[in-house]
C-alpha cells in the first residue's frame, strides 16, 4: 500500500537525496520547509551547502513537471510541494504560527484529513515527533541511513582453536586472540602478528590499541574506524602512526588532521573574534596537545617542524571538495558528521590516501544525530565486509587513573 511521507527540513539537510529514499510512495514537502531552506542556503558551513544542494535537486526536477501537481520519480514514487491557504480548518489555535515546525504539523494534519493513504511525518527532531504524537500524527525518524551501534563488532574476538576456525564467519581485517597470541584475518588467510609495535617511540598499552595501530600501519588497509570514549588514546596513537608513516617511512606526503566545527552557542566560526588560527585553537587544542607531547618524545621542536607544512590541521569544512592523493587523513570527532558528510569525505580520497575516522558515538554535539545515525557508526558498519577497512573499539582509558575513574563513575 502506498503511503504519504511528509519530510521535515532536517531530513533534507541530513541527506539531500532523501527524497529518493521512500521507494514508490508519495513524498510531500510542505512549503514552510522550502522557506527554511531559503534561509539556510546563506550559511557558509555545511548547513548552507546541503540546503543549496536540496534546492538545486528540486529545481532539476521541475523539468519533469510541476512540483505543485506532483512529479513522478524514477523509483516509482512521487514528489510534491504542498501549499495551503492561511485559514484552514486544521490550524490548531495553541500552535504558535511563527514556528515553522508547527506549520509542518498543520500541513500533516491537513493531509491526514484529506487523504485515505496512511500518512507519516518524517523528522530528525525528537521533540517534533513527540508533539506529533500528542496531536495523533504518526511520525518516525529518517531510517534509511541508520545503523545499529549495539550490533557493531568490536573488531576482535577471542578463540580457543585458531586452527579450526570457520573463515566464512569472519569479516576482513578482524583480529583474533588465541592463547595470548594475536592474529589478523585478511579476507583469505589468518596471520599471526608479533607484539613488537613501536611507533614514534610509543608502544600500545593494551590489545585494542595494538590492533588499532597495526591497522593504521598496514598500507593495504585504506580506512580505519576507531570508536572509544575520551582518554582511550584514539587521537594520540593515530597521530603517532601518521608521523611514523609520513615522516619516517615517507609512505605519504602529508598528514591532514580535520574535525567538524560544532560551534559553541550556535555561532558560526566566522562570527567569533580573532584570526582564523585563534578561532580554530579551542577546537583543535587536543590535537596540538597530543602533537606537542609526541614531538617532545623525539626531541623535535614543534614550531620549527610545523613550518615544513607536513602537517595540516584544518576545519573539516575546508577539505570538502578537494581531491586528496598521498595523504594520511585523520578525521577527529567523526561522530558529529552525518552519513552523507562521511560519504562526501571518503569519495574525495585520492590515490594512496589513508583515512582514519575517530570518535565516541555516545558524545554527540550535533543536533538530530544519535549513536545509531551518525557518520562514524554508519561508515564502520557499511565497510565491515571490505578488505580495504578495519574497525576497532577502544575500551580502556589510558589518559590517567583519575581520568579513567571519572569516565566510569561520572
Amino acid at each position: 500500500m502506498k503511503k504519504n511521507f511528509i519530510l521535515d527540513t532536517n531530513v533534507l539537510i541530513h541527506d539531500p537525496q532523501s527524497i529518493y529514499a521512500f521507494q514508490d510512495n508519495n513524498v510531500i514537502i510542505p512549503l514552510p520547509v522550502l522557506e527554511e531552506l531559503d534561509k539556510l542556503k546563506k550559511h557558509s558551513g555545511s548547513l548552507g551547502k546541503y540546503a543549496r544542494e536540496v534546492i538545486r535537486e528540486l529545481d532539476s526536477l521541475r523539468q519533469h513537471g510541476k512540483l505543485s501537481k506532483g512529479i513522478k520519480l524514477k523509483n516509482g514514487g512521487t514528489l510534491k510541494v504542498l501549499t495551503l491557504e492561511r485559514n484552514i480548518p486544521e490550524k490548531v489555535d495553541f500552535l504558535f504560527e511563527k514556528y515553522v515546525d508547527n506549520w509542518i504539523l498543520v500541513y500533516t494534519l491537513h493531509i491526514m484529513k484529506n487523504s485515505k493513504i496512511p500518512t507519516f511525518l518524517v523528522s530528525k527532531d525528537i521533540n517534533l515527533r513527540v508533539k506529533a504524537d500528542a496531536l495523533g500524527i504518526p511520525s518516525q525518524d529518517y531510517l534509511t541511513d541508520r545503523s545499529n551501534l549495539s550490533n557493531l563488532n568490536p573488531g576482535y574476538f577471542e578463540t580457543s582453536n585458531i586452527e579450526h576456525i570457520d573463515k566464512k564467519s569472519l569479516y576482513p581485517n578482524v583480529y583474533l586472540i588465541d592463547n595470548n597470541k594475536y592474529y589478523r584475518f585478511d579476507g583469505e588467510n589468518i596471520f599471526e602478528i608479533h607484539k613488537d609495535i613501536v611507533v614514534w617511540k610509543i608502544k600500545p598499552r593494551n590489545k585494542e590499541q595494538f590492533f588499532a595501530m597495526d591497522a593504521m600501519l598496514n598500507d593495504d588497509i585504506k580506512l580505519v574506524s576507531l570508536i572509544g570514549m575520551a582518554g582511550t588514546g584514539k587521537t594520540f596513537i593515530s597521530l603517532a602512526c601518521a608521523l611514523q608513516k609520513t615522516v619516517i617511512e615517507r609512505k605519504y606526503e602529508k598528514i591532514i588532521v580535520a574535525k567538524p566545527l560544532v560551534a559553541l552557542g550556535g555561532k558560526d566560526i566566522g562570527y567569533l573574534p580573532g584570526s582564523f588560527e585563534e578561532k580554530m585553537r579551542p577546537w583543535m587544542s587536543p590535537i596540538y596537545d597530543n602533537l606537542e607531547y609526541l614531538f617532545k618524545l623525539s626531541n623535535i621542536n614543534m614550531k620549527e617542524f610545523m613550518k615544513k607544512d607536513i602537517i595540516e590541521i584544518e576545519a573539516l569544512t575546508y577539505i570538502r571538495g578537494r581531491s586528496i592523493p598521498n595523504q594520511f587523513i585523520i578525521i577527529d570527532e567523526a561522530q558529529n558528521l552525518t552519513p552523507h558528510e562521511i560519504k562526501t569525505i571518503l569519495t574525495r580520497a585520492g590515490e594512496n590516501t589513508k583515512v582514519v575516522l575517530l570518535g565516541d558515538p555516545y558524545q554527540i554535539d550535533t543536533p538530530y544525530l544519535d549513536k545509531d545515525s551518525n557518520g562514524l557508526v554508519y561508515a564502520a558498519t557499511k565497510f565491515l565486509n571490505s578488505k580495504l577497512s578495519a574497525h576497532v573499539v577502544l575500551v580502556k582509558g589510558e589518559r590517567s587513573p583519575l581520568a579513567t575513574e571519572a569516565a566510569n563513575l561520572l
